[in-house]
């Protein structure tokens, strides 16, 4: 096994273990990812006792209704957006009914990017007791070309779990 699969599989073992550790819950609400986080995270066993379930919202249309995302929030920021990201894992944190909850929204490629919103740009925000945050990420390869969609949900997903693995480890 590779050492980044091994960093990939103790972070998630971590992860388990310090919502555990607090008795805490977590969910998902994963857009551009589309659920591989959901999966990362049940090819562990036991997570049952920490993990409810996940929304992938791939449509504006699942964010709003399932998620609670505003049209106006879509309409003034877009889907891909901090504002987006934030109101995700809030919407998911309710309606799985989760201590914590992350949420994923990006641009995978390889087209509907811009100048202002370029291929690779991802949001992630981690939502828990008192607690919101998100980042953004511009995921390109080392000389500054795009990446395959792959390779970018892959990146958005390392990231979402060092973003979720920080957060328990602090709070």
């Amino acid at each position: 096994m590779s050492q980044t699969l091994n960093l990939k599989l103790n972070i998630r073992h971590d992860v388990v273990n310090l919502l555990s550790l607090k008795n805490w819950t977590v969910g998902f609400a994963e857009s551009c990812t589309g659920g591989l986080i959901s999966s990362q995270l049940t090819e562990l066993a036991g997570v049952s006792k920490v993990y409810k379930g996940s929304v992938v919202s791939y449509s504006n249309q699942v964010k709003a209704d399932v998620l609670g995302v505003s049209e106006k929030e879509l309409q003034d920021h877009g889907a891909v957006s901090s504002e987006v990201a934030i109101k995700m894992a809030k919407g998911a944190k309710s309606v799985l009914k989760t201590n914590v909850a992350l949420s994923v929204t990006g641009i995978a490629g390889p087209g509907g990017g811009s100048l202002e919103k370029p291929v690779g740009l991802v949001f992630i925000a981690v939502v828990g007791p008192d607690f919101e945050k998100v980042e953004r990420h511009v995921f390109t390869s080392s000389n500054g070309d795009q990446l395959s969609r792959h390779e970018i949900q892959l990146e958005s997903s390392k990231k979402a779990w060092e973003l979720l693995n920080n957060y328990l480890a602090n709070n």
